[in-house]
């Protein structure tokens, strides 16, 4: 038996873009794991097939082998087709497990029509959110980039997090003195994301704190598996603020970026070891908890 990951894209392969050879550090990581029985984790990293349509892979992931799909919603709104969401979401219906990340304005706004985790996910032109503190300009260094923009620090520098009460096992860290994480990959202009009012199985986990305004925002949604109408048994799910939490150059600024990133850059994720050790965790615990091994 093994954990199989899906590591995915909503754009085809752009060399000059947000393309899944960027999230190379991540795989790494994901590839090294164990299930505490001894269980390996295999992974499988590509982009969108081809602009526009369906994808081959995402429109059947309901009926492949997968376990998980971690998707990282770097499109500008045309990422994802209606067979696509219908096949994710009937891959959640069926049990498998679901992290959603996306980034600032309408970045990734295509994950909206997801059935469940799409509604965690606010948005500048869609789903905007349901109050002013999700609709106002954080980041003030960058102005061409709306709102929701929390600037939680500089590309390779980390930020403080506050896991919320109760602890979730997600952001469980034996290695620290306060037993949970507590550092993040910053990034100057984080997406929002908050749990559906409408779904008592989702929660937020975690918040941070903007680095130039002192806004409280949400880092991540954690939706618990139940059993819906239909009798069919929801996988876990996690919506998350910003796919840069997870990107190489996030981790280590050497890896590079594309071109159009011109913020200054920081060095904290490769000075400070327990910010390393704390997103390996955090990681570690994703896998393993989408998987229903945790």
């Amino acid at each position: 038996m093994s954990v199989r990951v899906l590591l995915q894209t909503t754009i085809p392969h752009t060399k000059d873009d947000w393309s899944i050879e960027r999230f190379s550090l991540l795989q790494n990581v994901l590839s090294t794991l164990r299930t505490d029985s001894g269980e390996d984790v295999v992974v499988t990293a590509r982009d969108r097939a081809q602009r526009g349509g369906d994808d081959p892979v995402l429109s059947q992931l309901d009926a492949s082998d997968f376990d998980e799909l971690w998707l990282f919603a770097v499109d500008s709104g045309d990422g994802l087709g209606t067979g696509d969401c219908r096949g994710i979401s009937a891959f959640a219906r069926r049990g498998g497990g679901l992290l959603v990340s996306r980034d600032h304005q309408d970045l990734g706004c295509s994950i909206c029509a997801l059935e469940r985790v799409g509604a965690a996910q606010y948005f500048h032109t869609f789903n905007p959110g349901p109050s002013a503190m999700f609709r106002h300009r954080d980041d003030v260094e960058t102005p061409a980039i709306d709102w929701p923009n929390y600037h939680s620090g500089r590309n390779g520098d980390f930020q403080r997090i506050t896991p919320t009460a109760p602890i979730h096992t997600l952001l469980r860290n034996p290695a620290r003195p306060s037993g949970v994480v507590e550092l993040f990959p910053a990034h100057p202009h984080e997406g929002a994301v908050g749990a559906p009012a409408a779904d008592p199985n989702a929660r937020v986990i975690a918040t941070g704190v903007s680095s130039t305004t002192g806004a409280t925002f949400n880092l991540a949604v954690a939706f618990e598996a139940h059993s819906g109408k239909d009798g069919r048994r929801w996988g876990r799910a996690i919506a998350d603020a910003s796919f840069h939490h997870y990107a190489d150059y996030n981790w280590d600024p050497s890896k590079g970026a594309p071109n159009f990133v011109v913020e200054p850059v920081g060095d904290g994720m490769l000075t400070e070891p327990r910010a390393r050790q704390d997103i390996h965790t955090f990681v570690r615990n994703a896998a393993l908890w989408l998987a229903g091994r945790s």
